[in-house]
């Protein structure tokens, strides 16, 4: 069983931007995606799934009709399925990886029983997975934060630029065998 490092911390604080980081970092041997935020006149109108291999796809904005909503955002799960959680497969079954990325594991991607599915696999592959997931208390998540291959660190405006390096540096560490 691999080891899963997961990042915590505020709306903004900039999980994303390490994971970005790390990511690159380890270029080839990361795989998965991350999230940004799509802007438009009058602020944020949605997210945007990117691929670590290049594909994206809108997840969730303003103009998506959908049952499942995060407040005025729709959300678009078989995009999710389509795009993010195919992304984290391949990466699971991919020889050159060893870093699964997942960002983010938050409400808007909770609603995919694919992707819940999708996290428990690569949490109990031989990957090392780094994902960021949301602070707020979610039962689905609090269970994943107390699996015993779980490392949790928080992010803060404090630590933030030392955290890409310390964790690329644990990725080398536990994939290495020496964590």
């Amino acid at each position: 069983m691999g080891c899963t490092l997961l990042l915590t911390g505020h709306p903004g604080v900039g999980k994303t931007t390490v994971v970005k980081q790390v990511a690159a970092a380890l270029g080839q041997r990361a795989g998965g995606f991350y999230t940004e935020e799509i802007q438009g006149p009058g602020g944020r109108k949605g997210f945007r799934l990117v691929t670590l291999d290049g594909r994206a796809t809108i997840m969730a904005h303003v103009d998506i009709r959908s049952r499942h909503r995060v407040g005025r955002y729709g959300v678009d799960v078989s995009a999710l399925d389509a795009v993010g959680v195919a992304a984290v497969r391949a990466a699971i079954e991919a020889s050159e990886v060893v870093a699964v990325v997942v960002d983010e594991i938050g409400k808007m991607e909770l609603f995919s029983s694919e992707f819940r599915g999708a996290v428990i696999k690569a949490t109990s592959s031989r990957k090392v997975v780094v994902a960021t997931i949301m602070q707020k208390e979610h039962t689905w998540a609090s269970a994943l934060k107390a699996m015993p291959q779980v490392t949790l660190w928080e992010i803060t405006k404090a630590n933030r630029d030392e955290m890409p390096g310390r964790v690329t540096q644990w990725v080398t560490d536990v994939s290495s065998g020496a964590y």
